[in-house]
């Protein structure tokens, strides 16, 4: 039976230790208040709509209430997607 390689690379070395690095938010900052507001500015809408049985935030839209509410909510959700 072939006689097995030897290793020619030293055996684990463990990495240098990392330091703690200081969070920045840089430019990034701006996300996560404005995804916060759209998520509660969409859910006061519906409530309020529901809440005052239709006649608020705005009576001429009707029942397309709900839409805006859940189109703020989901600009919520497309600003959450710039959040690292």
């Amino acid at each position: 039976m072939p006689k097995s390689r030897i290793r020619k690379k030293a055996d684990y070395t463990p990495p240098p230790s990392k330091q703690a690095t200081n969070i920045n938010l840089g430019s990034r900052g701006w996300v996560v208040p404005v995804m916060l507001a759209m998520f509660l500015i969409g859910l006061a809408w519906i409530v309020v709509f529901y809440v005052t049985d239709g006649s608020l935030p705005i009576h001429a839209l009707g029942n397309w209430n709900i839409v805006v509410g859940f189109g703020f909510i989901a600009a919520g959700f497309g600003v959450s997607t710039q959040w690292k």
